[in-house]
């Protein structure tokens, strides 16, 4: 929110525009050097740093969240070494292959969440199940509409929305997990 408000302006819908667009700009725009307006962009450093917040954090969830439950240590092992991974790549985005890097990240995290997703299943967790399947959808519609160029101006909005359920869904697994410790 605070890179947003420190963004100068342009989208892909108008490069003219004033600010952060929550309905037309992506994320990503906040960590390029040069805002869609063409001036050098005032938030990408807090943006940056947001993004390392963000990764750190889902690192932690990646290697604690399989102490949820009772697991042979493969799956274990799959879900951290997977979603630990999505995030360590992270960074590349700062070099121009957003999309190679975007790739990546998504499939070591949807691996993870398929490995999750089963012990959620397997341990009768089925409203968390239920969502994380939501979730995985979402991340299947994103990608289409990206690549298929369809429905792209809804794109923006779509994103930000599912990174809310993604981060809603992380914070109540944590909840749960964190729930489990106390209770032992």
């Amino acid at each position: 929110v605070i890179a947003a408000s420190m963004y100068l302006g342009g989208s892909d819908a108008d490069r003219t525009a004033k600010g952060f667009s929550w309905q037309y700009n992506y994320w990503c725009e906040l960590m390029a050097a040069k805002a869609q307006n063409g001036q050098r962009n005032s938030a990408r450093p807090v943006a940056i740093l947001a993004m390392v917040v963000l990764a750190v954090s889902l690192i932690i969830f990646w290697n604690n969240i399989p102490l949820l439950f009772t697991y042979k240590k493969t799956g274990s092992t799959v879900i951290r070494c997977a979603g630990i991974s999505s995030m360590l790549v992270l960074p590349l985005l700062l070099t121009g292959f957003h999309d190679p890097v975007i790739n990546i990240a998504s499939l070591l995290g949807c691996i993870a969440i398929v490995i999750l997703l089963i012990n959620l299943f397997w341990h009768k967790m089925y409203l968390l199940f239920s969502v994380g399947i939501f979730c995985l959808v979402l991340c299947g519609i994103n990608n289409y509409v990206y690549y298929n160029k369809v429905f792209l101006h809804y794109l923006p909005v779509a994103q930000k929305i599912s990174f809310l359920i993604f981060l809603t869904w992380f914070i109540i697994l944590s909840l749960k997990r964190y729930q489990k410790t106390i209770l032992l």
